[in-house]
């Protein structure tokens, strides 16, 4: 009989771990600047297709110019476009910064208080309700036809969203923080500063982004009603002489100008409040 011990099973083979591949130069770069390049060439694309289907087709410049022929017509004011910018620019900045003002205090007055929400609620829906075109003119009559006329009017239309999402932040504040406070018998500003601001944060820049791009309209609304210079001025100038290039060319400078503006506010919220960037972000995600 067979005494020899029986001898321990091998242990199975494992392979080495395989490393995976590294991305090239040319992938990181592709992946760090994709969300720029993208966009950047499917306008290109859509210009250039703008360009030969009005070329091909022979569309009169009244009814459709090629973006030859905007970048022209603006290109024949040269410097005499910047005054128009300015005053655009002037109307965008002033309502904004009026709707930030007022919607700040009004907010935290509506997040703390049931009772001024009930009275309050109800006259900012009746605002809203009636069109800002229609009560435009009023505004004109009572407010005289200078800038302060057309900042009231941005102020108006960019006002309402700015509110709602500094309320709605002020007011989903995590419930333990809340408590917390009350346990520490904070005081209302205490609370407010140290809890429920850090915590709206991320809602009150998407506000500010709404904000923001509706004061480009307000501005455009307003300076259809009453004004000597400024972009929305150059539209209905050139429409009026059937000068369509250059009223193609004005939209055009608002929408850029408008681009750059919600991109500032995106570069504020990244550089001083990074965590409610990172927070948005992986929200949409």
């Amino acid at each position: 009989m067979d005494m020899t011990p029986n001898a321990p099973p091998a242990a199975p083979r494992s392979d080495p771990p395989r490393l995976l591949p590294q991305p090239t130069r040319a992938a990181r770069l592709w992946r760090a600047w994709q969300g720029v390049a993208i966009p950047a060439i499917t306008l290109v694309a859509l210009v250039l297709i703008w360009e030969a289907a009005v070329r091909i087709f022979s569309i009169p410049a009244f009814l459709l110019p090629s973006p030859s022929r905007v970048i022209a017509e603006l290109d024949k004011l040269g410097v005499r476009l910047l005054p128009n910018i300015g005053a655009t620019l002037l109307t965008v900045l002033a309502g904004f910064v009026a709707s930030v003002l007022v919607s700040l205090p009004m907010a935290v007055a509506i997040a703390s208080s049931p009772l001024i929400a009930r009275a309050v609620y109800p006259l900012l829906l009746i605002t809203q309700s009636t069109p800002i075109i229609a009560i435009a003119p009023i505004l004109v009559v009572v407010l005289g036809t200078g800038q302060l006329s057309r900042a009231t009017i941005t102020f108006l239309i960019a006002f309402f969203p700015l509110l709602v999402s500094m309320v709605t932040g002020l007011l989903s504040t995590p419930r333990e923080a809340v408590e917390l406070s009350r346990v520490l018998r904070t005081s209302f500003m205490q609370d407010l500063w140290l809890i429920r601001l850090p915590a709206s944060v991320p809602f009150v820049f998407s506000g500010l982004k709404v904000a923001i791009s509706l004061s480009v309209i307000g501005a455009v609304v307003a300076e259809f009603v009453t004004a000597n210079q400024g972009l929305g001025y150059l539209i209905t100038q050139s429409t009026a002489f059937f000068n369509v290039p250059l009223a193609f060319g004005s939209v055009i400078l608002l929408a850029i100008m408008g681009v750059l503006l919600f991109q500032v506010i995106v570069l504020i919220e990244r550089t001083f409040f990074p965590w409610a960037a990172q927070a948005e972000r992986i929200t949409r995600e």
